[in-house]
């Protein structure tokens, strides 16, 4: 007869229940803030304006209009330059899914790495992998093409926020240190 014990075994360092209140704050304060997510959506959507105004179009609601794939495909086309396969022109599921499997092909055809972006949560209107999505776009074909003498892509990065926030005031960005000041305290 086989009798199965069960052992608990608890390690208790001092920092366990620190660490955890910090990774749910984390968690609940950056990747699930609304107000941070509708400030990237803000800022995509402006971004990919600024392409696609050359173009003739403009999204309205990043998650919505990027579904069908054709206005992704056009905006990677107006950014890259290239012409991107012809898309499907059907309104059925499949026909989204291979439109953003061609803009998402070519995004990896450029040396981009796409870590869990697949079409379908596109075509669904994932919000999360639709900005991941953006983002990754904006670092390989904005952010990776500054060049100014040999300078590495996170002084590119810094040097292209600079140049984005030049005309705000009170907006002085150094590096990528978060530092709040409160008003009034």
């Amino acid at each position: 007869m086989m009798t199965q014990i069960e052992t608990t075994v608890h390690y208790d360092n001092g920092y366990e229940d620190e660490y955890m209140i910090q990774e749910d704050e984390w968690d609940r304060d950056m990747l699930l803030d609304p107000a941070w997510e509708q400030q990237q959506r803000k800022t995509f959507t402006a971004w990919c304006n600024s392409h696609l105004r050359k173009a003739g179009t403009q999204i309205d609601n990043i998650e919505e209009d990027f579904r069908n794939g054709l206005k992704l495909m056009l905006l990677l086309e107006v950014i890259s330059g290239e012409r991107l396969p012809k898309p499907d022109r059907g309104k059925m599921r499949f026909h989204k899914i291979a439109n953003v499997n061609k803009a998402l092909d070519f995004i990896t055809s450029k040396g981009v790495k796409l870590v869990s972006i697949g079409a379908e949560e596109i075509v669904d209107g994932n919000v999360k992998m639709t900005l991941g999505m953006i983002w990754t776009i904006i670092l390989r074909f904005a952010i990776q093409d500054i060049s100014v003498e040999e300078t590495s892509a996170k002084e590119g990065l810094l040097l292209w926020c600079q140049r984005k926030t030049a005309p705000y005031r009170n907006v002085n960005v150094q590096n990528f240190h978060v530092r709040m000041i409160l008003w009034g305290t």
